[in-house]
């Protein structure tokens, strides 16, 4: 996995090559037997069934979102430096990917991008994932010396366990970014107003050249200037037709 494996203590380089959320085959008429606890000590994936043996070794709880595994950031920074790794909101806490996913398609352009897959990323974070940091340290420096955390306790109460599942209503948002307020209507801080007008006034002009009747677009704010000027061009009426006398 790991161009210099020797470096890479085994619990971390199993925690990279494991496989996550697979039913457990120890516990295959459980209810609840999927592998989503990594166990640092012994450096096995358990399902909520095999923890008892383990109640006293340090545990770390896999979350997934879309088929990817994450874990949450508080749990990660207690192992490595996380530092430069794009995290993410979801389920009202931040968490970073696991290993590195799958590209869809090839990063084009000037902007800011993973060091280690090239995924596009936000300003100014460098890895896409924990895999993605640690194989870049492992090629550019040989070692992960101070980049590792010496943790020789760590309960799962402590990140709260749970089925780990982070189901598509879920809010996963880059950290750090722009969110649109929930009152601009999905304009991205344009005022609702302004643009309702614009939509009324282009839909009163196609209306008036095809020779039909508009009304005011719902919700449009009656007391504005600009609903009153359209108020004056939709009742206005055209004259009765003069026609030359017949001789």
């Amino acid at each position: 996995m790991f161009n210099c494996s020797s470096q890479v203590p085994r619990w971390l380089e199993a925690l990279f090559s494991e496989k996550f959320y697979n039913a457990c085959v120890i516990h295959e008429e459980a209810k609840k037997n999927e592998k989503n606890v990594y166990c640092l000590d012994c450096c096995i994936s358990l399902c909520p069934q095999c923890l008892s043996p383990h109640s006293s070794h340090r545990l770390l709880q896999i979350r997934r979102y879309v088929y990817n595994d994450v874990v949450r950031l508080d749990d990660a920074a207690k192992l490595i430096d996380c530092t430069s790794v794009q995290s993410y909101y979801t389920n009202s806490a931040k968490v970073v990917f696991l290993n590195q996913r799958p590209q869809t398609r090839n990063f084009r352009g000037s902007g800011n991008s993973c060091s280690t897959c090239d995924r596009t990323l936000q300003h100014p974070f460098n890895f896409c994932s924990l895999f993605c940091k640690i194989d870049h340290l492992i090629r550019t420096m040989g070692s992960l010396s101070g980049y590792l955390f010496e943790c020789n306790y760590m309960p799962l109460s402590d990140s709260g366990f749970d089925d780990g599942l982070m189901t598509p209503d879920s809010v996963l948002e880059p950290d750090g970014s722009a969110r649109t307020s929930s009152g601009s209507g999905g304009y991205s801080g344009v005022d609702c107003r302004a643009a309702l007008a614009c939509t009324a006034t282009t839909e009163i002009v196609r209306k008036k050249r095809s020779g039909g009747s508009s009304s005011r677009p719902p919700c449009f704010p009656a007391c504005s200037p600009v609903s009153e000027i359209s108020a004056g061009i939709m009742n206005r009426r055209k004259g009765v037709p003069q026609r030359a006398p017949l001789y």
